[in-house]
């Protein structure tokens, strides 16, 4: 089989499915690449990268919690969170009936080089915002909010920039691409698959 590896920049407010009812957006509207599906979901409201692929097996061994394969954020969270609340998400939070896996968080010392967002963010001239850089190593339903609200640190812009040695590097939102020769190498450490 003729396997396919496609890595797109989600813009926000973008279903990661490629039907959607409601006429919303979907990856769809961005790739016209019959027969591959998202490795993963990245929520409606969050951006950044999306690995597609035809390969069932390798989509498996990345969306499967078990693997712990590593993905990174960054994160604009309200206000200037505490070394305690940074601690508390290094070692893992409860977020309602489960405990997450620790993360490995680091305040970036400047705006990441990130397009403007449409709509914006909220702004709010008393309340500061920061930038995190969270890596994760488990994959649940908008976990990052989660995590961040539960520290008293609510997300307002998500944007996922790697999952494992790949990263989003240049790539506009709204676009795609093929997976050079070396990713695709990276990808096979990574699933633990294999022949790509």
């Amino acid at each position: 089989m003729n396997y396919r590896y496609l890595l797109l920049n989600k813009p926000y407010r973008v279903l990661c499915q490629f039907q959607d009812e409601q006429g919303r957006k979907t990856l769809k509207d961005y790739v016209p690449v019959p027969g591959v599906y998202a490795a993963g979901r990245l929520d409606y409201d969050s951006e950044g990268l999306v690995l597609l692929t035809n390969d069932g097996r390798l989509q498996h061994r990345l969306t499967d919690p078990r693997y712990g394969h590593p993905r990174t954020y960054w994160v604009q969270v309200e206000g200037c969170p505490t070394p305690e609340a940074l601690a508390q998400l290094r070692q893992g939070v409860r977020i309602q009936d489960y405990m997450t896996r620790p993360a490995v968080v680091q305040v970036l010392p400047q705006e990441p080089d990130v397009p403007p967002r449409d709509p914006p963010i909220r702004f709010r001239r008393h309340i500061p915002t920061t930038w995190l850089r969270l890596t994760l190593r488990e994959g649940r339903n908008r976990q990052v909010r989660r995590m961040t609200a539960t520290v008293g640190y609510p997300t307002l812009r998500l944007v996922r920039v790697a999952i494992g040695a790949l990263h989003l590097q240049d790539l506009a939102p709204g676009c795609w691409r093929e997976l050079s020769h070396q990713e695709r190498q990276d990808l096979l450490r990574l699933g633990n698959v294999q022949k790509l």
